[in-house]
């Protein structure tokens, strides 16, 4: 008896050190003559090499600055996790360098991003197969800005069904978020009169010409701005 309460009184401080909450993403870009190549390579490293913990979701990106080129996430993850994890191992690493690399070209990406609950509107785990990636680069000393506008727009999000999940970008580079749109019913989505404009439902959310004064407070705290169309490849993905 007194085991099981020593194990009950454990059980909180346990689930604290298991959060799951970061993401690993890599982009890269593959030449165009070897397209197909790439993605027999990529299939079996993924099915081989990044299951359970490590598992692999494949995207092709296809549009904005990275358009042409495919994104990998790993995880979720928790920092002490990934901290853990070591070496990949020789073959694994033999594997990228034999196998993938080749077909590929430019130096790539890669970033960790820590998923905000409070922020979205979606669980992290509740997956599309479609999505739109917004990343907002903050000004300097305004990361903090960018989080009260994204607060703002949660309320607007809410009113049009729209299912947002929100990451911090995290020792990758300058001060950022992504909102990552998940297009649950697809492209159609997208189309005019699917739901009311953005400025429209944040006028009627919070009252007349408040979305201009939203605009002026981003303009305040972001540097830059872009966003990007990405598909799930689920045949290049960890099974």
């Amino acid at each position: 008896m007194r085991k099981l309460l020593v194990i009950g009184l454990l059980i909180p401080f346990i689930g604290m050190g298991q959060v799951k909450n970061v993401i690993n993403s890599t982009r890269v870009f593959v030449k165009p003559e070897k397209i197909a190549e790439f993605e027999k390579a990529i299939a079996a490293h993924a099915q081989k090499y990044h299951t359970g913990d490590w598992k692999w979701r494949v995207w092709s990106i296809e549009s904005g600055p990275d358009a042409g080129g495919y994104m990998i996430t790993e995880g979720p993850n928790g920092w002490e996790r990934i901290d853990g994890r070591g070496d990949l191992g020789a073959e694994h690493t033999a594997d990228w360098d034999k196998n993938i690399a080749p077909n590929t070209e430019g130096h790539g990406s890669q970033g960790y991003y820590e998923f905000e609950a409070d922020l979205s509107t979606v669980q992290l785990t509740d997956y599309a197969d479609k999505i739109i990636i917004n990343h907002m680069v903050a000004n300097p000393g305004k990361i903090g800005g960018v989080v009260e506008l994204i607060k703002k727009l949660k309320k607007t999000w809410l009113s049009g069904k729209e299912s947002v999940a929100v990451y911090r970008v995290a020792v990758s580079g300058e001060p950022a978020y992504i909102t990552v749109t998940r297009l649950k019913q697809g492209l159609k989505e997208l189309a005019p009169g699917f739901r009311p404009e953005l400025s429209v439902r944040y006028n009627t959310d919070n009252g007349e010409g408040s979305f201009a004064a939203f605009l002026k407070d981003y303009a305040d705290a972001v540097q830059k701005r872009w966003s990007e169309l990405l598909i799930y490849k689920p045949n290049l993905s960890s099974k």
